[in-house]
């Protein structure tokens, strides 16, 4: 079993505190830069290309990793989400607010008062920095913008109220609470804004269902999944509640953590349809348990009760990739977004590890593989991999049909934990792999460009695949042009190497 590369513990204040919620940066400069929340309140900054300690009895080495500390909140911090090209960052908290932190310099910018309840979700408007969405225990969704008027606390932080709010937006239907069972919280578990201007989703403990919203009108749901996940758990006598929700990078597809030990994948453009499929194999025992997309949209990655990280390929939902490790319930997780191989994941054992378990190098004669998806097209260019943090040569892209073409030559080389070095060794097939190795992916470079989107928001969100899918007709490439299922199961011939080719050894 693979134990990953690296552990941290979270000891903010000399005493072990269980971390909440983790997130590296989203720009290209700071993808490497891992934020940890934890229970007591505070934030870590750790910068994941320095050198981990491999196991817990290394924790002296935590203090050498770690960038950036403070105190937050006076309370649990259940939720966070860097903004601002990754300068500020947003926490939630227990203690019913959101705040807006300066990271380099620690500073405290901002409160947001206006949940009745502790805030358990955080999620940025995808283009607009100013704007972002939080969900409560109350019940609540608040819609926030820092452009709006504010006051001065007595520590010169500005102040805000929401400019928009939803109550009791998941509730679940049955008006009794079933014999011998608990009470049904009205709690919104997650909140994602969508890869549109106006839309956002939402999720809670009691009803089952993903909610869709306008941002410019929040009186009723513009659309909802089906009510499928209603049913109650007879043995339990609960209704399944949904924990977490990741939407993936073409914004095609949505996933819900949901408390029957599934992960569902939706169609965003037609969430009424039900769930496409579902992903087993974990236990989902409380609602800090998340799920999230791979940066390249193939994979999901979700924590467990077991102790356990499952991965799953999209086409093959009922073989997932185990990696063990941690001691207790495994809660956040998230992916570094510029290597698509390297995993943050937290567990109630006081403990976040690192997954960083593959090192393929490619020849110069060769390019990257091409990472194509619906309404994506790339255009030629020169790669360099060169750049800040990246220790690969440059390499250039062949030019063919506007993508990248050729299939790279592997090399594999090998570091025992404990080595300060990387050793050579003699090539070998890059599946083939031991348990000893800690090996670690490239950063994907090249970023592929979106095509426009549409500027007229919700109200033309169900044509929105049609148009652009026109908008390109003529010059889009062959695999742009597969349907969903194709280009998630596309033919062997096209098939590259994936995750759960590296690890599935292990």
């Amino acid at each position: 079993a693979c134990s990953g590369s690296g552990v941290l513990t979270v000891e903010p204040n000399g005493t072990s505190a269980p971390p909440l919620a983790i997130s590296f940066g989203k720009t290209t400069c700071s993808s490497h830069l891992l934020a940890v929340a934890d229970e007591e309140g505070f934030v870590s900054i750790f910068d994941t290309c320095r050198r981990l300690p491999s196991s817990i009895s290394s924790q002296a080495n935590t203090g050498d990793v770690r960038t950036e500390l403070w105190l937050a909140h006076s309370n649990a911090i259940f939720d966070l989400c860097w903004v601002r090209d990754d300068a500020h960052m947003l926490t939630a908290s227990g203690d019913q607010t959101v705040r807006l932190w300066d990271v380099e310099a620690r500073a405290g910018l901002g409160v947001m008062k206006g949940h009745l309840g502790s805030v358990k979700s955080l999620s940025g408007h995808p283009y607009q920095a100013e704007i972002f969405v939080s969900g409560s225990r109350d019940g609540s969704v608040a819609l926030w913008d820092m452009r709006s008027s504010s006051t001065r606390n007595s520590v010169n932080e500005q102040c805000f109220v929401p400019v928009s709010m939803i109550g009791d937006a998941h509730i679940a239907k049955q008006s009794r609470r079933l014999r011998g069972s608990k009470a049904i919280t009205k709690s919104v578990t997650a909140v994602l804004y969508l890869k549109d201007d106006h839309l956002l989703a939402t999720a809670g403990a009691a009803d089952g269902v993903v909610k869709f919203w306008d941002d410019r009108n929040l009186k009723l749901p513009v659309a909802q999944s089906s009510q499928s996940l209603l049913d109650v758990d007879v043995k339990g006598g609960r209704v399944h509640g949904i924990a977490g929700l990741s939407q993936d990078p073409t914004g095609t597809y949505l996933i819900a953590s949901c408390t029957d030990n599934r992960v569902y994948l939706y169609n965003v453009l037609q969430p009424e349809r039900g769930p496409i499929k579902s992903f087993s194999g974990h236990i989902l025992g409380s609602f800090y348990i998340k799920a999230k997309f791979s940066p390249d949209g193939t994979h999901i990655l979700s924590g467990s009760s077991d102790g356990n990280v499952f991965i799953w390929e999209m086409h093959k939902p009922e073989s997932p990739t185990i990696l063990k490790g941690h001691g207790g319930e495994v809660t956040a997780v998230d992916w570094c977004s510029t290597d698509f191989c390297k995993m943050a994941t937290c567990s109630d054992d006081f403990t976040v590890r690192i997954w960083s378990n593959l090192e393929p190098r490619f020849d110069q004669s060769y390019c990257f593989p091409s990472v194509i998806r619906r309404r994506i097209s790339a255009e030629p260019c020169i790669i360099s991999a060169s750049g800040s943090g990246c220790p690969y040569p440059a390499t250039t892209a062949q030019k063919h049909d506007s993508t990248f073409s050729g299939s790279p030559n592997y090399r594999v080389t090998c570091k025992t934990s404990g080595q300060d070095e990387t050793e050579s060794r003699a090539s070998m097939p890059i599946n083939m792999t031991r348990e000893s190795q800690i090996i670690t992916c490239p950063q994907q470079v090249g970023s592929p460009e979106v095509l426009p989107r549409s500027k007229q928001g919700i109200s033309n969100l169900f044509e929105m695949k049609k148009l652009q899918d026109n908008s390109v007709e003529g010059h889009k490439s062959p695999e742009a042009a597969m349907s969903p299922s194709s280009v998630l199961s596309p033919p062997r011939s096209s098939k590259r190497r994936t995750i759960i080719d590296y690890y599935g050894t292990l």
